[in-house]
């Protein structure tokens, strides 16, 4: 479990409790493949870990005739952990709109947990809404609903049992942290409160991936990497997290996977990279 830090800024935060990736005998960094991605990206090698998400040649064009997306392979294995990076307007926000069946692909394929998100009969779409949770920057909580509620309601939609779901929230609150806040309401929260209880939401009906879309955009430096604690140990448990951030200090700093996205095209895929292209 990683530790709680006080106090600082971010990049000082990060630089004080995490080593180099060189340092780390089991760094992915080492291979020189970039992880989730097979023989048929071109890499050379077969990640055997089972896929969760991939798209394939995936085009997304606007009526105005831009290409907000333009021939995107990308493949994401179970367990994995991506930086999506890129400036506005990149295709961040269209990518994830692809993933959650908000948008369809003008051309190509998107594929969620072997689900062709596209040809899903209507009925099913909630089916495989389920396998995702999404966090966004600005918490979207239900303002009359308690922390309890906030996080049942994503139960209550997709028409969960009610004897299931006190136990499935009072896990996602332990897992949070936020069991004593449970019945207090979003605005008696902090930020970081309030970003805790979105993340719970989002993982009460144990999706199979979390989609997080700038998580720590509203959150000072230190809440921030409470929150990115938090990613981390979901992350641990075995749940794919796909993340879009601006935050360059916590990119470069963790030296995952990162995605970079630039006029609708993927232009670097890097394990252990940095948030900008090195050199």
């Amino acid at each position: 479990m990683l530790p709680l830090i006080t106090g600082g800024s971010l990049s000082a935060i990060l630089t004080s409790v995490l080593r180099p990736p060189e340092a780390r005998p089991d760094s992915r960094v080492e291979t020189g493949y970039p992880a989730g991605l097979s023989a048929a990206n071109g890499y050379g090698v077969v990640d055997t870990r089972r896929p969760v998400l991939v798209l394939n040649d995936v085009t997304k064009t606007y009526p105005n005739g831009r290409d907000a997306l333009k021939d995107v392979d990308l493949v994401v294995p179970e367990g994995d952990f991506v930086f999506l990076v890129g400036a506005s307007g990149a295709g961040k926000s269209t990518l994830m709109k692809l993933l959650i069946r908000d948008e369809l692909p003008t051309r190509g394929t998107v594929t969620l947990d072997g689900d062709d998100v596209a040809r899903l009969p209507r009925r099913k779409v909630p089916m495989v809404r389920r396998k995702i949770g999404i966090v966004f920057q600005d918490f979207k909580l239900l303002p009359r609903k308690s922390v309890r509620e906030n996080i049942a309601f994503a139960l209550e939609v997709t028409g969960t049992p009610r004897r299931k779901i006190r136990p499935a929230v009072d896990r996602a609150l332990a897992l949070v942290g936020l069991t004593r806040q449970a019945e207090q309401y979003p605005n008696q929260l902090s930020g970081g409160e309030q970003q805790r209880t979105a993340i719970a939401r989002a993982l009460v009906h144990d999706p199979r991936i979390v989609i997080a879309d700038e998580p720590t955009g509203n959150l000072d430096p230190l809440i921030s990497w409470e929150i990115l604690q938090l990613l981390l140990r979901i992350n641990e448990l075995g749940v794919t997290v796909l993340m879009a951030t601006h935050d360059a200090d916590i990119v470069t700093a963790l030296r995952k996977r990162v995605v970079a996205l630039e006029e609708g095209r993927i232009i670097r895929d890097e394990v252990g990279g940095g948030y900008h292209r090195a050199g």
